[in-house]
This record gives C-alpha cells, sequence and structure tokens, in this order.
C-alpha cells in the first residue's frame, strides 16, 4: 500500500553558469537566475553551479559570498583556466538535476528561456536546442558561421547543428553519456550532435542580446582553436584534401611539363623556359605543402591530447557539493 504521508520529491533542475572575470555579471545574473526559478519554476526544486576558470578581477569573491547566501548555489573554482569549452563542459558533469541548462554569464543568453526550455523538455524532448537568430550577430557574421557549419557537415558523418553556442537543456541521460566519454578534449556541441537525433531535439530561436557589462574573453587564437578542434574531431576532409589537391597538383604539374617539352622541341630556338615560370611553379607547390603540414600538425595535435589523457578540469576547490 503506498504511503500518503511520505513528501513528494520534487524533481530538480540544474543551471551550470561558466565564468571568467565576470565581476560586474556575476552577482545580477545569478539573482536573476534565482528569480527565474523560483517564479516560473515554483514546483521544481534547483541547484545553480556556478564553475569559474580562473577568474583574476574578483569574480571568485563574489561567487563565494553568493554561494554563503543561498546553499543551492555550487561553486567549482579551476586551478587554471582551461578554456571555453573544456570548463562549462566539465560544469556539466557535476549536476545532478534531472536537467540540466547551460547559460554563460553575460546576459548575451535570454534568462526567461530557461522556463520556456524546461516546458519543452517536460513534453518529451531530451535535449532543447537555442538557436541564436540572424539578427543578432550581423547577416554577414551569421552566413559566414552558416558556411563553417555548411562545410563541417559536408564532409562529417556528424551533423553539427548550426547557430548553436551550448546554450540549451539537456536531460540527465545525455549527462551520463557525457560522463562516459573520457575525452580530455571534448568539443560540447558536437558531442550534443553525435548523441542525439533530430526526432529527440526541440528547437526554440532567441535574440543573441548584447552584454550588460564588460567585454568578451574569447580571442580570435580561441576561437580558432575551437574551429579546429570540431574540425578534426568530426571530418577528414584536411587529410583527404591534401591527398586529392596533390593528385590535382601533379596532374597539372605533368601537363605543364609536356607542353613545355613539346614547344621546346618545337621551337628550339624561339622558346625560352625562363626563370620566372620556374620560380612561380617551385613557390606555388611550397605553399601548397605547408598548407597540408599544417592541416596534418592539427590532427596530430588532436591525437597528441587524447592520448595524454589529461582530466578536462583540475579543481581548486568547490563549495556547497
Amino acid at each position: 500500500m503506498k504511503d500518503t504521508n511520505l513528501p513528494e520529491v520534487k524533481k530538480k533542475v540544474s543551471i551550470v553558469i561558466p565564468t571568467f572575470n565576470e565581476i560586474q555579471n556575476v552577482e545580477p545574473f545569478v539573482e536573476a537566475v534565482q528569480k527565474e526559478l523560483t517564479e516560473n519554476l515554483s514546483e521544481y526544486d534547483y541547484e545553480i553551479i556556478i564553475i569559474d576558470n580562473h577568474s583574476t578581477d574578483g569574480t571568485e569573491d563574489k561567487i563565494e559570498e553568493l554561494c554563503k547566501r543561498n546553499k543551492k548555489i555550487k561553486a567549482i573554482f579551476n586551478l587554471k583556466n582551461y578554456g571555453p569549452d573544456n570548463s562549462p563542459y566539465y560544469g556539466m558533469m557535476q549536476s545532478t538535476g534531472d536537467c540540466a541548462i547551460m547559460i554563460c554569464c553575460d546576459f548575451q543568453d535570454p534568462i526567461e528561456m530557461i522556463h520556456k526550455m524546461v516546458r519543452i523538455w517536460e513534453k518529451g524532448s531530451p535535449v532543447v536546442i537555442g538557436l541564436k537568430d540572424e539578427k543578432a550577430e550581423g547577416f554577414f557574421l551569421h552566413q559566414l558561421r552558416n558556411l563553417y557549419y555548411r562545410i563541417i557537415s559536408k564532409f562529417s558523418e556528424v551533423d553539427l547543428i548550426r547557430q548553436f553556442t551550448g546554450f540549451g537543456c539537456f536531460d540527465k541521460s545525455l549527462i551520463e553519456i557525457m560522463r562516459n566519454l573520457d575525452d580530455p578534449v571534448p568539443f560540447f556541441r558536437g558531442v550534443v550532435a553525435e548523441f542525439s537525433s533530430d526526432n529527440d531535439r526541440a528547437y526554440i530561436h532567441y535574440p543573441h542580446l548584447k552584454r550588460k557589462a564588460g567585454h568578451s574573453h574569447i580571442r580570435f587564437d580561441v576561437l580558432y582553436d575551437i574551429a579546429m578542434r570540431s574540425f578534426t574531431s568530426y571530418t577528414k576532409v584536411g587529410l583527404r584534401l591534401a591527398s586529392f589537391l596533390g593528385y590535382i597538383v601533379a596532374f597539372l604539374s605533368l601537363l605543364v611539363s609536356f607542353y613545355y617539352l613539346i614547344m621546346k622541341l618545337t621551337h628550339w630556338d624561339d622558346f625560352e623556359v625562363g626563370v620566372p615560370a620556374v620560380i612561380v611553379g617551385l613557390f606555388f607547390i611550397s605553399a601548397v605543402q605547408l598548407i597540408f603540414l599544417g592541416f596534418l600538425g592539427e590532427y596530430i595535435l588532436s591525437i597528441n591530447h587524447r592520448i595524454m589523457k589529461r582530466p578536462i578540469v583540475t579543481e581548486k576547490k568547490r563549495i556547497n557539493f
């Protein structure tokens, strides 16, 4: 017989907030998230996990104050900066909710989307993907990003999700898969695309807002590293392109050689090969070789990171766990 006196166990929502030098944003942002949860998801228990990527501007002190005020706010402080991919991924792995939502601390992802995503998740979609609207970043940048995803998808067995930055709601079943992957250099957007089918996903568009304070800390070299990580993890295009272009250049070089040989034999006194043609050909072949040596190096670097099996993140300390 069922005991009706037992208290009802609430489902839990985990909110994962990665931070790095967000001293101006972290307190108002977390307070806004708390308000969203208590007002629009009051039937749920919740935890807010802030994972700080070794901030140097006093953000850590602000986070500790927030943790003292509310025990449902948990904090992980990284020993050093592990990049904008590893830190949020690790934070998601520490969540204990029935679903987890990752949202950045800069107010660019609308906080009111949290309850909308949870409502969609409730209806049976294990993965709810937030897609940025085109107007948020401008037509040119939007099209450039789309071109990147089209190239990756064309040469990959995994169709990466366009305009997806990581903002979304993810069932605990996907979080469990993330824990079991044992990948020291995970690419979160690729993992979501690889381990969820299109039938399992729901999509919700949102305007990507301006930062409330401060500025972005993601430099060009970091963006390049993320792009190359997805490139080497999910495609063979670099190596295949090197092979095919090598065949094409070799064939064209053979045609040019035959052309010069025939012209020299038929016009011995009039036809001069000339040093410029040799120099241009030499520099062209050298440039092609260097480009694809770079591609090969990226693949080797990716293999090297995985072989070394370093932890995704090393913690300095954690609070309220």
